[in-house]
């Protein structure tokens, strides 16, 4: 089998839903198998993820943690929609700026973008996987 180019939407927000787990271990078993993800998109509570500043218990799994390290060992593409991410509070240095805040709360690995992120990753890849309610 060829390998397959892939796009991901995680709709689910981490610890209340299993979807952004669910999705880790999709995206990690497809590298794995030599398929490229061509982009995570998270939107909705999904967005929730993309926080530096959850802080689980030590005997719990860091899904953000986990989220970043993998796009790092692998360059992927994490986009959080601009929209949800400003209506929970998540913000990177230059929208932080923009809206006034004294700080920002981007995971590492992570970029929010617009919803056209999500299209194009619909458009680009073989396949768009979507985790969620």
């Amino acid at each position: 089998m060829s390998a397959v180019k892939l796009g991901v939407v995680i709709t689910g927000g981490p610890y209340t839903r299993q979807a952004s787990d669910t999705a880790y271990q999709f995206v990690k078993a497809a590298l794995e198998k030599g398929h490229e993800i061509f982009r995570v998109f998270f939107y909705n509570d999904g967005v929730n993820v993309g926080t530096r500043l959850t802080v689980p218990p030590q005997d719990d799994r860091n899904i953000q943690k986990n989220w970043s390290e993998l796009a790092e060992r692998h360059k992927l593409d994490l986009v959080v929609c601009v929209a949800a991410a400003q209506r929970r509070g998540i913000l990177d240095k230059d929208e932080a700026g923009r809206q006034g805040k004294d700080g920002d709360n981007i995971a590492p690995g992570f970029r929010i973008s617009g919803l056209g992120q999500m299209i194009e990753a619909g458009i680009v890849a073989d396949r768009l996987v979507i985790f969620g309610d």
